[in-house]
């Protein structure tokens, strides 16, 4: 009996540290990037201060939450030099085994939709998609354009859009049936045919996908989908441009002089209303009202402006001010700086996690 209870002693020991950190993680945490640093910073959003920081590889570029709020993914980027997703526990708040990507260099843009991680491979013009359920990239399309570079994906993975930068162009990428031939007709009587696979029955279809490659302008690389869906908004950090895309029609409608040279990031707040964009070039950051096209404000952040994430009740929004090594806070009732988060050097990726 005395050995069982130091037995069970020993696993109650064990687990409650575990348990501490579970109940102790916030539900909602934001993730900061540190390029330099190559870290994650874990941030309580509430009272802003970094609860935990974890190792995740060379050249960190992009982070995402999955939809459940207890892992994190990270690209490991390098322009093509590194091929992996670093792999991050948030309730533990430890590093995971990272994911090889093998010939699929460069990955750089994230998004987690239908329980998967979807990723832009630059080096390889590519985008991909890794299941953690299976732990394997379960899905490869090349795009044919120079530098794919950030992604977007819809929930129910009918389209796929990417900005691809050297090629000033942006991918849409649309899922389709396609209906399958009729087998060939059976041989004559007699006649003798090496063993092979069967064909597909007839009228059975298969997945295909169709990619419409739109022109905009230099350095496209930000982007954003409203959250209608109904309009694709593209920062172009040579041309200092936004190019505003038609999603159904799948072309350029009008390109707004937004004077953004440099721009890094474009995102929209969650109602839809306005569209903010980051330039490493002047440190500012521009909000646009999206109905007037028009800018509304110009808020004066730092030396230069990367990743952007919004606050889901839309009440705050997250800037990454690469070369002052903080994270501006940004009221968007008021379009304030409202604080500073120290979550390393020269940070980058932002993301947002809620946990479920």
């Amino acid at each position: 009996m005395r050995k069982k209870a130091k037995v069970l002693l020993l696993a109650a020991t064990l687990l409650v540290p575990a348990l501490l950190t579970a109940q102790n993680a916030p539900r909602e945490t934001l993730l900061a990037l540190s390029k330099r640093d190559h870290t994650l910073a874990i941030v309580d959003p509430s009272s802003l201060k970094v609860l935990a920081k974890v190792p995740v590889g060379n050249d960190p570029h992009e982070v995402i939450a999955s939809s459940d709020g207890r892992r994190a993914y990270v690209s490991n980027y390098g322009f093509g030099a590194y091929n992996s997703l670093a792999v991050v526990d948030l309730v533990e708040q430890k590093a995971l085994a990272p994911v090889d990507l093998g010939a699929l260099r460069g990955p750089h843009g994230l998004v987690f939709a239908a329980g998967k991680a979807w990723f832009t491979a630059e080096a390889a013009k590519a985008i991909g998609s890794y299941d953690p359920a299976s732990s394997r990239v379960d899905w490869i399309l090349g795009t044919g354009q120079n530098r794919t570079h950030m992604i977007w994906v819809a929930e129910d993975l009918s389209r796929i859009v990417t900005t691809n930068v050297s090629s000033g162009t942006v991918s849409i990428i649309e899922k389709s049936a396609a209906r399958m031939p009729a087998p060939p007709p059976p041989n004559p009587a007699g006649a003798t045919t090496a063993q092979g696979p069967s064909p597909r029955p007839m009228g059975t279809t298969s997945t295909e996908w169709d990619e419409t490659v739109v022109p905009v302008g230099k350095g496209a690389e930000g982007f954003d989908v409203s959250p209608d869906g109904k309009e694709i908004w593209v920062a172009n950090a040579q041309d200092g441009t936004i190019s505003i895309i038609d999603a159904a029609a799948k072309k350029v409608t009008e390109t707004l002089a937004s004077n953004t040279p440099g721009a890094n990031r474009l995102k929209f707040t969650p109602d839809g209303n306005r569209a903010l964009v980051s330039s490493l070039r002047n440190g500012g950051l521009a909000v646009f009202d999206v109905a007037t096209r028009k800018e509304i404000k110009r808020i004066a952040l730092g030396r230069g402006a990367a990743g952007i994430v919004m606050q889901p009740d839309g009440g705050r929004a997250f800037v990454a001010c690469s070369p002052d090594d903080n994270v501006a806070v940004i009221d968007l009732k008021s379009l304030e700086v409202v604080g500073r988060i120290d979550v390393g050097h020269d940070p980058d990726g932002l993301a947002w996690a809620i946990l479920h």
